[in-house]
């Protein structure tokens, strides 16, 4: 993608009341940009940016993502306002902690409807305004949760590894067209993710996961006090955009570079171990 220089860029991003999406919107808008935020509440996100941001090139829309109709009627009203889409930020999403036993249909259901179903509405309703003018930028907002998962994360993590699998596949897939694609993998940053209003816990619980009890305790305790700043995180996305260079995958925080790099080497000894034995089912060489 050729960054537009002549002229501000049109950014769609999604779940910006809050965290990264809101520090996301409030920089988009310093920087003269236009921005559609799409939210579950426009009175919240107005509140949140206050009286100090200039919000005349904002369009701000409350919409469900799991709604295909309501996220290609966003889109649609982007390209009318402001004349063209430029970048796509899939950002909406919410943390879920509980032992596997303890996580509910419902549950499994509405994390996967936000956190898949939701981007793929998105993908649908901006890939074609894309691909026909042969350039833009998809930025899906992962977690280094989707490289590697850890006990009483399942729900969250199996959202995260789907995202990342459908964002390697789309990054082929649009390459042709001029069109890029980043997954963004944060560690833990100090927003209010590890709060009761973003962190949903199962409606019961058991006695046979004792540590998970524990983690929940930890990790409403670390709020915070996570290591990540949401406000240099955002300025590294949009950083990442304009100069349109750098790798598919962007790791946000340190925590979340150690956790990415002790995944890889547990994966290297996995193959390691495996090299000898996977050839065995394979149907013998033609002579």
């Amino acid at each position: 993608m050729a960054y537009p220089t002549d002229r501000p860029a049109t950014w769609f991003v999604t779940g910006t009341s809050r965290g990264l999406g809101l520090d996301l919107v409030r920089q988009l808008l310093e920087r003269g940009d236009a921005v559609t935020a799409t939210t579950r509440s426009t009175e919240r996100l107005l509140a949140a940016l206050g009286d100090d941001v200039d919000t005349s090139r904002l369009l701000p829309l409350t919409v469900d993502l799991r709604d295909e109709e309501q996220v290609s009627a966003a889109v649609q009203k982007t390209t009318e306002r402001f004349g063209g889409l430029d970048v796509v930020v899939n950002n909406a999403g919410y943390g879920y902690l509980a032992a596997v036993e303890e996580t509910g249909d419902r549950d499994v259901r509405d994390m996967l409807d936000v956190q898949v179903v939701g981007v793929w509405n998105v993908l649908r309703a901006a890939l074609p305004v894309l691909r026909a003018q042969r350039s833009g930028h998809i930025v899906n907002v992962s977690s280094v949760l989707g490289l590697t998962a850890v006990p009483g994360w399942a729900l969250y993590c199996a959202g995260k590894f789907a995202l990342e699998g459908l964002s390697e596949a789309l990054a082929a897939e649009v390459a042709g067209f001029g069109v890029d694609v980043t997954i963004v993998e944060p560690g833990y940053f100090r927003t209010d993710f590890l709060t009761r209003d973003s962190l949903a816990l199962p409606q019961t619980t058991t006695e046979h996961y004792p540590a998970i009890r524990d983690m929940v305790a930890q990790h409403l305790e670390l709020q915070g006090k996570q290591l990540g700043d949401p406000v240099k995180g955002a300025a590294a996305v949009i950083d990442r955009v304009v100069s349109g260079e750098g790798p598919l995958r962007q790791l946000l925080g340190s925590d979340s570079h150690a956790y990415a790099t002790a995944k890889v080497r547990a994966l290297q000894d996995n193959l390691d171990a495996m090299a000898a034995t996977a050839p065995a089912t394979d149907h013998p060489a033609a002579a």
